[in-house]
């Protein structure tokens, strides 16, 4: 394990470049594979079938946009290329991240937000806002498992620090989470607006 604090190890959602045609693909996918080895420090498989399903919706989204990278070169750009194909899947795995990634933003959010919650709670919040709606019962109750797996929350702040000072690591994970907010929030409204579908 890296003895630099998890958020100097991975690209941040602040870099993701947004113009005016959208959010730049390529260097969102490399900031989502790092948000993905953030569940590795959740310890004993928390959330193991969220992390698999963030895991495979990139790979979807990579496909879609390694087979016409002009085309696909933003998140919106590649939706809409797809708009007129009969099958949608970068879309599809899209429209499925976004959720992954809105679920694990708000749950880090209520923990930086109310210090005094245990991450459990945080997860359980997140989980109930965000893919509670999406999951059939069965998932719902793996995802009652999970959450009473998580790590205790001084556990988890030591395992994503690497003994930084907890001020920095607070500093570095709100400015990650701005940057991953802003994104998330950008692409449920394009996506539900445009009538792509419902994150």
């Amino acid at each position: 394990m890296s003895s630099r604090p998890y958020f100097e190890t991975v690209k941040s959602f602040v870099d993701v470049p947004i113009t005016v045609n959208g959010v730049e693909t390529s260097v969102f996918l490399e900031a989502s594979e790092g948000l993905v080895q953030l569940f590795d420090l959740l310890g004993s498989g928390v959330f193991g079938f969220v992390q698999s399903d963030i895991k495979g919706n990139i790979g979807g989204v990579r496909t879609r946009y390694q087979a016409d990278s002009s085309r696909c070169s933003t998140l919106e750009n590649l939706v809409r290329s797809e708009a007129l194909l009969e099958h949608r899947h970068g879309t599809g795995c899209l429209i499925r991240l976004t959720r992954g990634l809105t679920f694990l933003c708000k749950a880090l959010q209520h923990m930086q937000n109310d210090p005094s919650i245990e991450l459990h709670v945080c997860f359980k919040r997140s989980y109930d806002e965000v893919l509670r709606p999406h999951h059939t019962f069965f998932v719902r109750s793996l995802a009652a498992v999970a959450v009473r797996a998580a790590p205790y929350r001084r556990d988890f702040y030591a395992r994503i620090s690497q003994g930084a000072p907890m001020e920095k690591l607070d500093a570095e994970l709100a400015k990650w989470l701005s940057g991953l907010d802003v994104i998330v929030k950008r692409l449920k409204r394009f996506i539900e607006e445009e009538g792509y579908g419902r994150i």
